[in-house]
């Protein structure tokens, strides 16, 4: 799908409330257009309705405006440049970054973890810094926010709607 009608469709989701459906597109578009600072930026945002700060600091990382506290909690959440550099997302050479900030923030991470494990890593070879991965990523357990309990409220909401249609169905069946 063209990255137009996909961003389209973004804002439709937006609009109807499936935040989660905006936030899987979102991601799939930043997979698939890496170098696209404004897709990290519209993803951040997303992450904001649900009060996701480190994942609003993850998307965020590469721009110069962004929020202290979510680089921080970002920072926080993938402690180690190993973790940040798979967190990022990035493929190719930091050369393709928009911006000079992001190229030097790109740089910033990969040669920290290149310090870290003492030998070179690339983008894009995971297995270069797969060694700084060796502790398993837990998200941290952390109190709930309003954006979370409204995204959880609208999960539950859709599926007893689900549920009831089905209900309805079968029993049209048997009528």
């Amino acid at each position: 799908m063209p990255l137009r009608e996909t961003l389209a469709r973004v804002d439709g989701d937006l609009a109807a409330g499936r935040v989660p459906v905006a936030r899987q597109r979102l991601r799939g578009l930043v997979s698939s257009f890496p170098y696209d600072l404004t897709l990290r930026r519209r993803l951040a945002e997303v992450y904001r309705l649900y009060g996701d700060a480190a994942e609003a600091g993850r998307w965020m990382y590469l721009e110069e405006d962004r929020n202290a506290d979510e680089t921080a909690a970002f920072e926080a959440r993938y402690g180690s440049p190993g973790w940040r550099m798979k967190a990022l997302a990035w493929r190719g050479p930091e050369a393709m970054a928009a911006t000079s900030f992001a190229e030097k923030q790109l740089v910033a991470v990969r040669t920290a973890c290149a310090e870290e494990l003492g030998h070179p890593v690339d983008w894009d070879d995971p297995a270069s810094y797969r060694d700084g991965l060796e502790e398993k990523y837990e998200a941290p357990s952390g109190p709930w926010t309003v954006g979370g309990v409204f995204a959880g409220v609208g999960c539950l909401v859709g599926a007893l709607a689900f549920l009831a249609i089905w209900v309805n169905g079968v029993v049209a069946l048997f009528d």
